[in-house]
């Protein structure tokens, strides 16, 4: 009702013709021009950067308080795309498999160069074939809905729950929540796709390891991704506040 009373205000009755303004008249007074009112200007949706620290890609992190839209198959294919073929996804995979190598993982490899550089290789198909299934080829079939919906309020404990929970609650493309197929489908199917290039670790109890290794690192993920906005505000504010600390400005 008070969209349709502000409406009214500056639009002319049916039937009639707004009077022309007298410059000299006073507003308030008869004949005189309405009083301008003032205009409500809608925030932009905040931007959400690209990389967090300016490295790690963040491709499908968004707002929770803009209004739901759904994205496209392909919108989908093309954040999996740009998240497992990005170039820190190879140092991310270097230091898996400098840990796989440390702790000798598929023994099978061996040790040196040649070991390191099958480890490389297997850790990065993980991460790319894990990205696509769980954010592109899963939801994209299934009809949901790949992003992480950053909540941006309440206390740190609340919001750290959120981001956790993201992997368990996801969005449909209809914008109804429900289990998160996608992560645990899709990280299952990569986990299950793995055995072909892991021949010291087939069994239920490796699968299961590299299954839950996935989901807890897609968790954590989701944590930098909620307060990284909070973390850049914060070097922002320290590093507009050298200048002045530097001068003796207070």
């Amino acid at each position: 009702m008070a969209l349709f009373a502000a409406w009214g205000e500056g639009v002319p009755a049916l039937g009639q013709s707004a009077a022309p303004a007298d410059p000299s008249a006073s507003p308030g007074t008869e004949g005189g021009p309405s009083p301008v009112q003032p205009t409500t200007v809608q925030a932009e949706p905040p931007h959400e950067d690209k990389r967090i620290f300016g490295v790690l890609p963040n491709n499908r992190t968004t707002e929770d308080s803009i209004p739901f839209h759904p994205i496209t198959a392909k919108q989908k294919i093309t954040i999996a795309f740009k998240d497992s073929f990005d170039w820190p996804v190879f140092p991310t995979a270097g230091a898996f498999a400098a840990l796989y190598q440390i702790e000798n993982q598929n023994p099978s490899f061996g040790q040196g160069m040649a070991g390191y550089a099958k480890r490389l290789a297997t850790a990065y198909g993980d991460q790319m074939i894990g990205n696509m299934m769980t954010e592109g080829f899963v939801p994209g079939i299934f009809h949901q809905d790949p992003r992480y919906f950053r909540s941006g309020t309440g206390s740190k404990l609340h919001r750290t729950l959120h981001a956790i929970v993201a992997i368990e609650v996801a969005r449909m493309d209809s914008g109804r929540r429900t289990f998160n197929f996608s992560e645990w489908g899709g990280n299952s199917i990569a986990v299950a796709i793995s055995n072909a290039y892991y021949p010291d670790t087939r069994d239920w109890h490796d699968n299961l390891q590299r299954l839950f290794v996935a989901c807890g690192t897609d968790a954590f993920s989701n944590v930098l991704k909620e307060f990284w906005p909070d973390v850049k505000r914060k070097f922002k504010k320290h590093h507009d506040e050298e200048p002045l600390l530097s001068t003796g400005v207070r």
